[in-house]
């Protein structure tokens, strides 16, 4: 009877968005894990199935690498949501702004209809409403090129020590062959 080797495996799960699927599954290799099996979440998210062998060489520094490049997968995604965080915050507060502007504009011309003065105010309240909803895009699209363009170099780096995070991994990996 011929006797096999055996091998233990440590499994483990992770959910990461559908877009950087490929991103993680990149990371997770380099680090020693095999790819099993993947699925898709309802929520725009993919669960990537695990497996590496329990018994690998320099797997303690496989691991801290592994949380380090975690940390700065999850800092990259944190700065991208920076980049529109603050244009969607304001957006919507001139959005709501302007909301009860026309509101009162509206109200201001239905409630004292027996006044032509209160209904030529009523409308150019609504007038001024409808001027604060054509600004919201615009301030958007300006306060999103200025976020970005301070976030984008801080994006550059982390991603640049990630791809170096990578490379130690997979050079530790590479020892264990020779």
């Amino acid at each position: 009877m011929q006797e096999q080797d055996y091998i233990s495996y440590e499994y483990k799960t992770k959910t990461v968005k559908l877009k950087d699927q490929t991103k993680a599954m990149d990371m997770y290799e380099a680090f020693g894990w095999e790819i099993t099996g993947t699925t898709t979440t309802a929520l725009d998210s993919v669960t990537l199935s695990l497996k590496r062998d329990r018994k690998q060489k320099h797997k303690q520094e496989l691991t801290k690498l592994e949380r380090q490049a975690e940390e700065m997968f999850d800092n990259i995604d944190s700065l991208n949501r920076a980049k529109t965080m603050t244009a969607t915050i304001i957006a919507c507060i001139i959005g709501i702004l302007a909301m009860w502007v026309l509101g009162g504009g509206v109200s201001l011309a239905v409630l004292v209809s027996n006044s032509i003065p209160a209904i030529v105010g009523g409308v150019a309240i609504c007038v001024c409403a409808i001027a604060m909803y054509s600004i919201i895009y615009p301030v958007y699209k300006k306060i999103v090129a200025k976020k970005t363009k301070q976030v984008l170099p801080v994006i550059d780096e982390t991603e640049e020590k990630l791809a170096n995070l990578l490379e130690k991994g997979n050079d530790l990996l590479g020892a264990d062959l020779i």
